[in-house]
């Protein structure tokens, strides 16, 4: 998922490697995993940014991780913001907005610059990652989902690997019109994202209820095809505050910002080791980027395989935890491993046991979260913290700890810990929840249905005047939903 400069990075001999290569690299993975259209700020520290721009290693590190707070700040709003307005205008509009910035940056002169543009960046790219994920969401069934959320994730893999390549072949401009070749890497991406983000605006469709692409027949049969499938709000919602609230106080939310945490603190990190384990095999440059392809091919397979899987025969609780049990056995042997080969195939473990989480842990949140409102600022929630977290545990990866990093996958393995143990908790009220709803222990009071029990109903889970007001007021709460498991 890391990018081919990172590992071309980490592939030169120890004795030039500094502290800020090692959280440079953390800082750029955590951008390109979630961010695939960012600039390669940490590409352009190997073409002398630093120098031209007159600042300190520990002013290029605050520049790098600038970004990570504007980009977890922004993520909830963004989304409420992609519902209020149309995917079409607000997706198009914050791919024009960060190629600008993107831009932009390669004309900054000076520290103060390069941290509005990097806090300008995180803003505006804040909205990709959860906005897509629920965009998706609000088309498909829920067992439809996952492996359209894996794909996603995986297109972001290869971007990864493609935006090294690029910016490696536009540093050969170097000198031309007296700008250096990190300038240039910003400008020219910035200018491509720009023109992107302006066809977008044509290319990108809106959601079901108001698709132009679709007859008003056609938009009829997918809002019913939602809706058959407990996804009430797919014929529209309007914005309530009260909506919003109820994503903030659900129990499923805070459960699963802390599952998420367990599977992105670890993807961040993995990315950054990777190139040291190659490194230790005796390969550089070009040798190493090449031993990297197989292990992110590998995670691509099992994020795409996991995510059909989990589509068709459902149990995406077992599949996460099972997951996480095998990311558990690579780490424990990346810890006690004293040899760079066994270290190289526990990567590989690792891989399988770390990425599809990511995507198969958005879902199954997304499954069990009705009303759309809800469930925009529930996924933004869960990726913020998740982002927060990686950037944290990216950077645990000490140059003095090298070349077995013990400390740093410690740590690792105590976040995938506690993701399992989220998992599980997870999975178990959520299994233990259904069966009440099958005992009738949250029927609601409808008029006309059961007005023999109005008193005690109405007094335990309300009154409506039809099932279809309580399940507009209630979302996943509604009685007659199910959890997926």
């Amino acid at each position: 998922m890391s990018t081919m400069h990172d590992e071309e990075k980490a592939a030169r001999p120890p004795s030039t490697a500094s502290v800020s290569d090692e959280k440079a690299q953390a800082a750029e993975v955590n951008e390109t995993e979630h961010a695939p259209y960012n600039a390669h700020v940490d590409t352009s520290g190997l073409y002398h940014l630093e120098k031209d721009l007159g600042i300190s290693d520990p002013q290029y590190l605050i520049s790098l991780t600038i970004f990570f707070f504007s980009y977890a700040i922004f993520e909830v709003p963004s989304n409420v913001f992609l519902k209020r307005l149309r995917p079409s205008i607000w997706l198009s509009l914050l791919m024009f907005c960060w190629g600008i910035m993107m831009t932009v940056q390669g004309l900054v002169h000076n520290y103060g610059g390069l941290l509005g543009m990097r806090w300008l960046l995180g803003m505006f790219e804040a909205g990709l990652f959860p906005g897509v994920n629920y965009y998706l969401s609000c088309w498909y069934k829920r067992s439809e989902f996952g492996i359209r959320a894996a794909v996603f994730f995986s297109a972001a893999t290869v971007s990864g690997a493609f935006g090294g390549l690029l910016a490696a072949a536009i540093s050969n401009m170097d000198g031309v019109g007296g700008k250096p070749a990190w300038a240039w890497i910003f400008i020219l991406e910035g200018l491509i994202t720009v023109v992107a983000g302006a066809a977008s605006f044509w290319i990108i469709q809106d959601f079901p209820d108001t698709a132009k692409f679709l007859t008003e027949q056609e938009r009829t049969f997918v809002i019913r095809r939602l809706q058959a499938d407990s996804q009430h709000s797919a014929a529209g919602e309007e914005l309530r505050w009260r909506y919003i609230w109820k994503s903030l106080v659900d129990w499923k939310t805070w459960v699963g910002m802390f599952l998420y945490m367990g599977a992105d603190g670890p993807l961040y990190a993995f990315s950054l080791f990777l190139p040291s384990i190659i490194k230790e095999l005796g390969y550089t440059a070009t040798p190493a980027n090449l031993l990297s392809v197989p292990v992110y091919a590998v995670a691509c397979i099992a994020t795409c395989a996991v995510g059909y899987i989990t589509d068709r025969y459902g149990n995406r609780g077992y599949w996460t935890m099972g997951s996480m049990c095998v990311g558990l056995a690579g780490y424990i042997i990346l810890i006690a491993s004293r040899n760079a080969a066994l270290s190289y195939v526990a990567v590989y473990l690792a891989a399988i046991g770390i990425y599809p989480n990511i995507p198969n842990i958005i879902a199954w949140v997304s499954n069990n979260v009705e009303g759309s409102y809800k469930r925009s600022v529930s996924l933004a929630m869960v990726i913020s913290w998740g982002n927060i977290n990686g950037a944290v545990s990216s950077n645990v990866y000490r140059a003095r700890d090298a070349p077995w990093y013990t400390l740093g996958h410690g740590i690792v393995l105590m976040y995938i810990a506690i993701g399992l143990l989220m998992a599980l908790v997870y999975r178990i009220a959520l299994a233990r929840e259904n069966p009440r709803r099958d005992r009738g222990e949250r029927d609601e009071h409808v008029r006309g249905l059961n007005d023999d029990r109005e008193v005690e109903l109405a007094a335990r889970n309300g009154s409506y005047a039809s099932v279809a007001d309580a399940k507009r007021d209630k979302g996943d709460e509604w009685s007659g939903y199910r959890y997926t498991l």
